[in-house]
């Protein structure tokens, strides 16, 4: 039993954080190393940088625009014309325009005035930006929720390894006194065999969770992000011999991380809403050129005696007819807003329901541990019992084995109860969202 109480303690408070060359980690030490090299924590950071530059660019299309561009042509064969004959020249002309090299260099500015469709660009910056952050925290909850239920795992299948290693002991301490009583006759050899082919299954149960304990920790390395081939001790330092009970919390669907994704998904949509709208809209904008340009029959002179130009204006677009294109897009994105909108109904509904269901597996498996903790206590204390009784010869040895086998059978029962409580405490926490605060207060 203390090795029992050792394990739920274990679960619950950690040690201090150990040196670089730790040699033992806590549940905390866990999660802190997995939120720093598990995979999906830099993909979500990033997103989140994405975001950034997402916003840089949608700013960028409100300033100025400003672009060059050079050009040289040499014109092999110039084009040519026809004057018609006319009363100065009774005969048709042909004439060349243009001289054989020309040189062109300008610059244009394009500054946007007005453009409501830009300017909702922007408005959709901040949305953006949350919903990159909220990724981020979901992915943050997801490596502490995989972590955390993880390492459970590993806990509970390294203490079935101890309970069956007591098993094994307690076993083979009945063996060697049946095999004095059957070498003495006192026993018939099959009482021996039986007890021996017990033995046997112990040991095949043993080497089952042996590896499932390499199985587990393997799962927990890959979900921390640490090198399969680097070794993995988790700690068990301190003692608690109850599971702790859980506070009754109201719900909330806006704590949810899934559920605020949802709302900033929704506030997107319809600023795109907005946006396809603003396609009616008509726009602005101030232009401004300059730039220079040479003419020139030598190549010697293509690069000399330029002449400068420019200009400044405003642009007015006026959308006047597209074919009815742009209110086939308005009425798409209405129904895409409208389904969003139903669509969080749903899922706020949905999250209602499995925190109500967390918080029934909770005080299930809270009343089950606490019932089969008692029950361990009480098939101890008649095993140890019968066992005594069985040694002075008041009890047979089928009394013996059956003590034995309900023994077992608590102390199974009480690890499954052990890892459903607290995994139901896991869901718990990510139901109302909380699963932060769980890690904050490891």
């Amino acid at each position: 039993m203390k090795r029992l109480f050792a394990f739920v303690a274990s679960l619950l408070l950690t040690a201090s954080l150990p040196t670089q060359a730790q040699t033992s980690w806590s549940l905390k030490q866990c999660i802190d190393y997995g939120l720093q090299h598990f995979g999906t924590t830099k993909i979500a950071q990033y997103q989140v940088e994405t975001a950034n530059q997402q916003a840089r660019q949608a700013l960028g299309l409100y300033l100025p625009q400003v672009s060059g561009s050079a050009n040289f042509t040499d014109n092999l064969k110039l084009q040519s014309s026809i004057l018609p004959a006319g009363p100065l020249n009774p005969e048709p002309i042909r004439i060349t325009f243009g001289q054989k090299y020309q040189n062109n260099v300008s610059a244009q500015l394009n500054q946007p005035i007005y453009d409501k469709g830009l300017l909702l660009g922007l408005k959709a910056n901040k949305p953006n930006q949350q919903l990159a952050e909220l990724n981020t925290r979901q992915t943050r909850e997801d490596v502490i929720y995989n972590i955390t239920s993880n390492y459970y795992q590993v806990f509970i299948s390294q203490q079935q390894i101890a309970l069956l290693k007591d098993n094994l002991e307690r076993t083979q301490q009945v063996l060697d006194i049946l095999k004095l009583q059957r070498d003495n006759g006192v026993i018939q050899p099959v009482d021996y065999t039986n007890t021996e082919v017990s033995y046997n299954n112990t040991r095949s149960q043993l080497s089952l969770a042996e590896n499932d304990v390499n199985l587990a920790l393997n799962r927990l390395k890959y979900q921390m992000g640490l090198p399969q081939d680097q070794p993995l001790v988790l700690s068990d330092s301190l003692l608690m011999k109850v599971a702790p009970r859980v506070e009754q919390t109201q719900f909330d669907a806006k704590n949810l991380v899934t559920f605020q994704q949802g709302e900033t998904n929704l506030a997107l949509q319809r600023i795109q809403l907005q946006r396809i709208k603003a396609g009616y809209m008509p726009s602005l904008n101030f232009t401004a050129n300059y730039g220079t340009l040479n003419f020139a029959n030598q190549f010697d002179n293509a690069f000399k005696n330029f002449l400068g130009y420019g200009s400044i204006g405003l642009r007015l677009n006026v959308p006047i007819f597209d074919g009815f294109q742009r209110d086939a897009q308005v009425q798409q994105q209405k129904l895409t807003v409208l389904t969003q909108e139903e669509q969080q109904r749903l899922n706020t509904a949905a999250y209602q329901l499995q925190f109500n269901n967390a918080q029934s597996q909770i005080q299930r498996a809270q009343t089950n541990v606490q019932n089969d903790d008692r029950n361990v206590k009480l098939a101890q204390e008649v095993y140890n019992i019968t066992t005594l009784q069985y040694r002075q010869g008041t009890k047979p040895l089928t009394d013996l084995i059956n003590a034995d086998n309900s023994y077992r059978q608590a102390q199974s029962n009480y690890i499954n109860s052990l890892i459903n409580f607290y995994q139901a405490r896991l869901d718990l926490e990510q139901s109302q969202g909380s699963l932060l605060n769980f890690y904050n207060q490891l």
